[in-house]
């Protein structure tokens, strides 16, 4: 399968809403989320975090900026401080080479003890310059390779790249054998 261009013209905080199917994509590899806390940090129109709800989880949304739904908090999640102890689940912004996606992983696990789900290119983890956070980084459990392509815009054609969830669990002793699972949307 060939990757094409989509002949979409980015720009600076741009909106991509991510599928319900691709988050519950996510959650039918993942322990129970009911009862956590949950903070969906580039949460856009709340796509992620409306799923996760629907799970019973308690998720606290914020953004750089407010879209069509307003955040508990607006701000820059690579200038956040403090922790937030159960997930940090989120699509966030890749940028050039995916540099501000590394970024965001990289920020995400320092604050979050418990467990980072993040949405990003299927490739993601092919770059030598990420294997800290993968092959190399005890906390990462695991891949889940989405078999359907996101459909990001409004129209009749589907995505033009493949994604993948990345998931990190809370520290345990040895780490977690990394594991590779295929989800697409439900039957």
């Amino acid at each position: 399968m060939t990757i094409v261009q989509s002949g979409y013209e980015q720009k600076a905080n741009n909106l991509y809403e991510t599928e319900a199917w691709a988050t519950e994509a996510l959650l039918r590899q993942m322990p129970d989320i009911s009862g956590l806390s949950i903070l969906e940090p580039a949460a856009g129109n709340h796509k992620i975090a409306d799923v996760l709800r629907k799970r019973r989880a308690k998720v606290w949304t914020a953004d750089i900026m407010t879209y069509a739904r307003n955040h508990d908090l607006i701000q820059d999640f690579l200038s956040a401080t403090g922790h937030i102890n159960d997930a940090i689940i989120t699509n966030p912004p890749y940028g050039a080479g995916n540099r501000t996606a590394v970024k965001f992983v990289e920020k995400a696990l320092e604050l979050c003890p418990g467990y980072v789900a993040m949405l990003l290119t299927a490739k993601f983890d092919f770059g030598k310059t990420r294997l800290h956070l993968t092959r190399d980084n005890p906390r990462f459990m695991k891949k889940i390779a989405l078999v359907d392509r996101i459909q990001w815009f409004p129209g009749d054609t589907s995505g033009t790249e493949d994604h993948a969830w990345y998931v990190w669990g809370p520290a345990i002793s040895g780490g977690y054998s990394k594991l590779l699972a295929y989800e697409g949307r439900a039957a």
